[in-house]
């Protein structure tokens, strides 16, 4: 219980430090979203819709230090303000319509990479020296070297321009509308296939290496060798001892992993116009839509603090040693 609430101090203290970085960034930043929506507008903006405007959005000639306390008291009850690019629309509604598709690229993903990476590296490990300890850590290694867009512009060219097997952009066709029917899940899937697969290529090689390691130095334990001798056989010592004390790095990893999920792969979205938190991102930061940059930066630092607490939990559940701490 100590450790758990050690750990729900420290991750408290980190979400008030990104609070600050989200307020104080923007605001960095060169360029005034304001001036340029008055450049668009042409002169049609009057002075007090000007004012109005730059008091809604926070950057008002207030103190800093006020418009801090508004900022954190809007964010504490939900008011994340109005997005700059898609007026006069909210942060909250913006991007609640897109982290839905984000959690279902990334999860599947991230799900995908984490199980067949350690089931690999698991049998890699038990069986050493084999074939698949041979072939597979170098090979998914090297195409992991490659960044996400290369292997994204590559698949889409091959498997969606040239060969056509798979739709170019978007998270469905147009003609369906969105439902729990079989036709559009099957369309939804078939949009999800190319961007999803490259990015397990480019993860899977790190957690079925990390994998092996750990079950390598586990294999060499004492009470490894005492189950050996017990004569319990090989798959229940592989799974239910060795695999099952090896995956507790893998599990911190996870947490960390977690923040992948929620930030998107910005790049992988851009590539294949993947409606998701990270192209949305990258249309805010263009736009200088401060009220969104922010909203996203928080929902991304809120998600990887929340997943890495949760890991937390089960790393108690998973080792017993932590919990006398």
């Amino acid at each position: 219980m100590r450790y758990l609430l050690r750990n729900l101090g420290f991750y408290l203290i980190a979400f008030w430090t990104s609070l600050t970085l989200d307020f104080l960034m923007p605001r960095m930043m060169p360029g005034d979203p304001v001036s340029r929506m008055l450049a668009q507008s042409q002169g049609e903006l009057q002075p007090d819709q000007v004012t109005q405007l730059r008091h809604l959005l926070g950057l008002d000639n207030r103190p800093m230090w006020r418009q801090y306390l508004s900022f954190v008291h809007d964010v504490f009850t939900g008011n994340l303000g109005v997005s700059i690019s898609r007026f006069p629309t909210p942060v909250t509604q913006v991007i609640g319509s897109e982290i839905g598709w984000t959690l279902l690229l990334g999860g599947t993903a991230l799900l995908i990479a984490v199980i067949a990476g350690n089931l690999l590296g698991v049998l890699a490990a038990w069986r050493r020296g084999g074939a698949l300890d041979s072939v597979f850590p170098p090979l998914l290694v090297f195409v992991g070297s490659f960044p996400y867009f290369w292997l994204a512009m590559g698949a889409l060219y091959l498997f969606g321009l040239t060969l056509g097997w798979f739709p170019l952009n978007h998270a469905y066709d147009v003609t369906f509308t969105p439902g729990f029917s079989a036709g559009f899940i099957t369309n939804v899937i078939s949009h999800l296939f190319l961007p999803a697969v490259t990015i397990v290529l480019v993860s899977i090689g790190g957690w079925m290496l990390g994998m092996r390691n750990t079950m390598i130095a586990t294999e060499a334990e004492d009470y490894i060798t005492m189950a050996e001798a017990k004569g319990l056989s090989p798959r229940r010592i592989m799974f239910r001892y060795a695999a099952r004390n090896a995956l507790l790095p893998s599990v911190t990893n996870f947490g960390l992993s977690l923040g992948f999920v929620v930030g998107g792969a910005l790049l992988t979205e851009v590539v294949f116009a993947y409606p998701g938190l990270g192209y949305q991102l990258l249309s805010a930061v263009q736009a200088l839509d401060y009220p969104l940059m922010q909203g996203i930066f928080l929902t991304i630092t809120a998600a990887v603090l929340a997943a890495n607490f949760l890991v937390d939990l089960v790393y108690v559940r998973l080792d017993p040693r932590v919990r006398v701490r």
